[in-house]
């Protein structure tokens, strides 16, 4: 065992005794390396959203802790993750955002690939003139393909790709919200905003799962939908988060509203859902329009938080999708110096990790306890690998 374990016992018991993860799960680089390996390469973790590709052939490369990856909509209209590198010298493909006209070409010696990762050319690969040769066979010889899964349009990947399928993974979830099974309408440029935040990821998902601080941190939202209204949500070992039984529709000068989801169901007139997917994904649904965020680590102390708003039908406008982007930055922004706190609080030597209310703070126990297990669990592979 190396010596960078933690000791994740405590976190492993009953509310009324557990403390939180320890000060090491924020702070220090070499638990921020296991973490990648046991929390985000081995489950689904979010990558982007399906609306940064809208069209066959858009190509956007990414980094997903310092893997570099792309992602594209194939010629069909799929949605494919690869990773962003030539098979020949490992030269990135592709540096900034952009139509791929025919194939993807490396701009080192000129090897090109489909958009479904087939290698298709290797110009002068057997010497001048002869783009062949029979060592290089380009069957075996594709992009490499990271897994990946498309649900409420943010693009899942599974790096290692021995997780269960997405659709197993998550069943219960996809179940809790058949109602809002139909079509997501991203709502363009002005319903997408990054927030880059000094904190640990994990400290931005702790702070969704729960409606503890809304009366301090959310006076404006608490003001209508109250600590009291609320509700929590729990599915252990795969989400949990929060629900309100009042929900306020934002109207524009004229009372106008955005249009509903079809057939949502009465249940939803009121009501809404704010899930933490674990590990880095934050949703939300109400009866007229969805978000997602999708949390990017960027080291122990920092995160970009990607957010993108979504309607039950396209240009649905009135001036009412401006103006809900920014009530929802707003809110997203009221978090930003408590998530910062706590990072901060991260380099008190003596903090034990907290303890937590039996009564208000299951849901972001849960997460804690998530995040032990499968730690656990990927330490147990490790050691018997040895």
């Amino acid at each position: 065992m190396t010596q960078n374990v933690t000791d994740l016992s405590n976190v492993r018991v009953g509310i009324d005794a557990a403390n939180g993860l320890p000060n090491a799960h924020y702070i220090d680089e070499n638990v921020f390396a296991e973490e990648r390996n046991a929390l985000l390469y081995r489950q689904w973790a979010g990558l982007a959203v399906a609306a940064d590709v809208p069209e066959p052939g858009d190509a956007v490369p990414l980094e997903f802790l310092g893997m570099p990856l792309l992602l594209i909509r194939d010629k069909d209209g799929d949605v494919r993750v690869f990773q962003n590198i030539c098979r020949h010298r490992g030269m990135i493909l592709v540096e900034e955002p952009r139509k791929i006209e025919g194939a993807i070409r490396c701009p080192y010696h000129s090897w090109c690939y489909s958009t479904k990762g087939k290698l298709v050319s290797t110009p002068h690969v057997g010497g001048p003139g002869q783009n062949t040769h029979e060592a290089i066979k380009r069957d075996n010889l594709g992009l490499n393909e990271v897994r990946s899964h498309v649900w409420r349009d943010v693009v899942w990947i599974n790096v290692s790709g021995d997780a269960p399928a997405f659709e197993d993974v998550h069943a219960d979830l996809i179940r809790r919200w058949q109602d809002f099974e139909k079509p997501l309408y991203h709502g363009g440029a002005d319903s997408k905003f990054t927030l880059e935040v000094a904190t640990n990821w994990k400290l931005a998902v702790e702070n969704y799962c729960e409606s503890y601080h809304l009366p301090w941190v959310h006076p404006g939202l608490n003001s209508y939908s109250r600590l009291e209204d609320h509700y929590h949500i729990e599915e252990p070992g795969r989400f949990s988060g929060q629900g309100t039984m009042v929900y306020r529709q934002l109207t524009n000068e004229n009372g106008e509203t955005f249009p509903d989801f079809d057939d949502v169901g009465a249940k939803w007139n009121e009501q809404a859902e704010y899930i933490a997917v674990y590990p880095n994904v934050l949703l939300g649904v109400h009866r007229d329009h969805a978000f997602a965020i999708v949390l990017e680590p960027q080291g122990t102390e920092r995160t970009v938080e990607h957010v993108h708003l979504y309607y039950s039908v396209p240009n649905s406008d009135g001036g009412l999708r401006d103006r809900n982007a920014r009530l929802w930055k707003t809110v997203f922004e009221e978090d930003i110096f408590v998530v910062e706190g706590m990072q901060k609080g991260r380099h008190a030597d003596m903090f034990d990790g907290g303890r937590f209310s039996p009564v208000m703070d299951s849901p972001t126990l849960m997460f804690h306890q998530w995040v032990a297990e499968k730690i656990d669990t990927y330490r147990g592979m490790a050691q018997a690998a040895e």
